[in-house]
């Protein structure tokens, strides 16, 4: 089945340097535990075609429940040389929270009854 990160995450994303620095925070255990599992470096690449042309860097925060990226040459050159319209990559969390990532049906259980059934 397919989910949305968004029913199970919220996210914060930002520069540094050419890099985008991307953060999923997911709201509950059950909720790490799927992005944990599903959300791969090699997905977040692959979302991010055609703006992100170097490699991808996945961090896990198990203290915060959140997953971090790194999105090398994914800028411009960064924030005060870029072109781009959102040199600072602001907007890329909320790019990546649009995301649906497939899932174990098992899991269906948890989140149908701790999401108002969003999906």
């Amino acid at each position: 089945m397919k989910i949305k990160l968004i029913d199970i995450a919220h996210g914060r994303s930002g520069d540094k340097g050419d890099a985008a620095n991307v953060g999923i925070i997911a709201y509950d255990d059950k909720g790490f535990e799927i992005i944990t599992k599903y959300l791969t470096a090699e997905q977040v690449k692959k979302h991010f075609t055609g703006i992100c042309f170097g490699g991808v860097e996945r961090y896990e925060l198990p203290n915060l429940k959140a997953l971090n990226f790194i999105l090398h040459n994914t800028l411009g050159g960064g924030g005060t040389v870029s072109l781009k319209l959102d040199a600072q990559g602001k907007t890329l969390a909320a790019a990546l929270l649009r995301m649906e990532i497939e899932i174990e049906n098992n899991s269906n259980t948890f989140l149908n009854k701790n999401m108002d059934t969003k999906l």
